[in-house]
């Protein structure tokens, strides 16, 4: 790359970045005269020069007619930028919540466009720094409704990432004009550390102190002993036929022993620097969740109570992420 091209990147980096700090960090941006900027496209200024060779030709050979079509033209381009303007004028922006996801996984980010009064056409959303981040999303907002555009960005490692300045621009109706608006979110969106593929063989589990042993049946191999279900439980334990005649959730009891925890402990996942093993546990954490056990989970100074779930997977994966 050129010295003049590195210099004109360092211009338009140095001129986002006013831009964006003009601007508070928030989650609703309304549109008004105040934060809309608008310059002539390339096309607007082609379009401009050739009004005044128009009219040049015009007063040379005194063409009334060419007079006529000169100032109509003119007058056009001039209505072009106050539609242009007035396409995003009073739009308000509004960004929803992104979901945490894996590092290196594109992570969505949804923001809601509403229109006070008539439609909005032509509206393109995307990132202010195009180089970092890449994608476009169109969208048309009806009149006294709201639309969804779409954007994402790939979060490189585990943690808390701010969502980038985002551009909202148009150039309806006939390109003449550019406008946009230069926001910058609040919000943040949540990175879990990428699991570990193919995740090693969980650790042992250990049974729970105190738990009367189960005892087998002389013939059969079958468990004798039940018990009432507990959180944690997986499905294979329950006695089915027990549960659809008393309508009663029971579970069978281990033969070797009382309940059994599953501990994803840092320990256990030695082997490699801190991404690494925290890298390892994600995988576990999937692999436990997936194989129906109750798991809970240990990090030097922190530690999750077993459970098994939903909700447990995401407080297990959130624990991972923000561990430092």
């Amino acid at each position: 790359m050129s010295t003049a091209a590195v210099a004109d990147h360092s211009l338009r980096g140095r001129f986002r970045h006013w831009l964006a700090q003009r601007s508070p960090a928030t989650d609703v941006w309304t549109l008004t005269q105040h934060n809309i900027y608008i310059v002539p496209t390339k096309g607007g200024g082609a379009f401009a020069l050739m009004l005044l060779l128009m009219l040049a030709s015009s007063i040379n050979y005194q063409l009334n007619l060419g007079y006529v079509l000169t100032f109509l033209l003119a007058g056009s381009g001039l209505v072009s930028m106050h539609l242009t303007h007035g396409t995003l004028r009073g739009l308000t922006l509004r960004l929803r919540g992104s979901p945490p996801g894996f590092a290196g996984d594109a992570a969505l980010i949804e923001v809601v466009l509403t229109s006070p009064s008539g439609t909005r056409h032509g509206i393109v959303l995307r990132f202010a720094d195009r180089r970092a981040h890449s994608g476009l999303s169109f969208c048309d907002v009806p009149a006294l409704g709201q639309e969804s555009a779409r954007v994402s960005i790939v979060p490189a490692r585990r943690g808390w990432h701010a969502v980038p300045p985002l551009v909202v621009e148009t150039g309806f109706p006939f390109g003449l004009f550019r406008a946009w608006t230069v926001w910058r979110p609040a919000a943040q969106v949540l990175a879990w550390p990428r699991p570990e593929h193919p995740a090693p063989a969980l650790p042992g589990a250990t049974p729970v102190a105190g738990e009367r042993p189960a005892v087998l049946r002389s013939e059969g191999g079958e468990l004798d002993g039940v018990r009432a279900w507990r959180r944690g439980d997986g499905l294979r334990r329950v006695v089915w036929k027990k549960v659809a005649k008393t309508g009663t959730l029971v579970s069978r009891e281990t033969a070797a022993g009382g309940t059994r925890e599953l501990w994803l402990d840092w320990q256990s996942s030695a082997g490699g620097d801190t991404e690494q093993r925290l890298s390892r546990l994600a995988g576990w954490v999937l692999l436990a969740e997936q194989s129906g056990l109750s798991y809970g989970l240990r990090l030097p100074g922190r530690e999750l109570a077993p459970g098994h779930g939903d909700g447990h997977k995401r407080a297990a994966l959130e624990m991972l992420a923000l561990w430092n």
